[in-house]
């Protein structure tokens, strides 16, 4: 699962990708900088693009990372049930139509990311490696998402609308396959798409185009990758960089050197 992004590009760069969007959050000034690592576990605010369902107008707004299941009435149980929400495998959309996210499938999204993380087990070393995966050439892309809508009640009585949205992931390709490989979840990746098929993603109108999307797999040389520092607990660096910059762990092996007796693919 992918529980781990960094956005650390000037959002107003971010806005130029969609020429008519509305800029609806509520701090205008936020500074994102902080950004350089978002932990989905606390169910964070960010901000996403998304296509207004009313007039169709694309917005740029704060939502929650990970799905409410507001069908779990029970607090502890819903929080529980929501950790499972933070990402969505892209093969159920379609291929389980009684599932909460095929309900959810014209509600589109896209996360703007500067690039996300990913933990890599390798045999003789106590603690998963981190690493950073970005595209090649591009400052920031967009994950696509779907997204819901749901109403709090605060202590005041006010009624309050809150949106929260979950990932897109799909079965890893074979860099992120080697690097994802461990854990209940493991070779799975975000949804890493094209820059027309990220667009497309918010305007197609049929379910060809969206499985146009979701067959799509990005190759592995479209996408770079290095070590980074520990990201657990909010340690700082020992060298002051940016936990987005590469670290150099000592004997970290290529990629397919997992176990003892494997042998490289790169």
């Amino acid at each position: 699962m992918c529980w781990d992004i960094s956005l650390h590009t000037n959002l107003e760069i971010v806005k130029k990708a969609f020429p008519t969007l509305r800029d609806e959050r509520k701090q205008l000034e936020y500074d994102y900088r902080n950004f350089e690592n978002v932990q989905a576990i606390t169910f964070p605010a960010y901000p996403i693009i998304c296509k207004d369902q009313e007039n169709e107008k694309i917005d740029l707004i704060e939502m929650e990372w990970g799905i409410l299941p507001t069908y779990i009435q029970d607090p502890k149980e819903q929080g529980e049930r929501r950790r499972n929400m933070i990402n969505v495998r892209s093969e159920r959309v379609f291929a389980d139509r009684n599932s909460y996210w095929h309900r959810l499938k014209d509600q589109r999204c896209l996360i703007p990311v500067s690039g996300t993380f990913e933990h890599r087990k390798i045999h003789d070393k106590k603690k998963k490696i981190p690493y950073y995966i970005g595209q090649k050439a591009r400052e920031f892309f967009f994950i696509p998402g779907i997204y819901q809508w749901h109403e709090i009640i605060t202590q005041d009585g006010e009624i309050h609308k809150v949106g929260s949205f979950g990932m897109l992931t799909r079965e890893a390709n074979t860099v992120m396959g080697h690097i994802h490989n461990d854990g209940p979840n493991k070779k799975r990746m975000p949804l890493f798409l094209t820059p027309e098929l990220e667009q497309q993603w918010l305007q197609a109108k049929d379910d060809k185009s969206l499985l146009d999307i979701f067959n799509y797999e990005i190759a592995d040389q479209a996408l770079e990758y290095y070590p980074v520092y520990t990201l657990r607990g909010y340690p700082n660096r020992p060298d002051g960089k940016h936990r987005y910059e590469p670290y150099p762990w000592a004997d970290v092996p290529p990629l397919g050197q997992d176990g003892p007796m494997q042998q490289s693919l790169f």
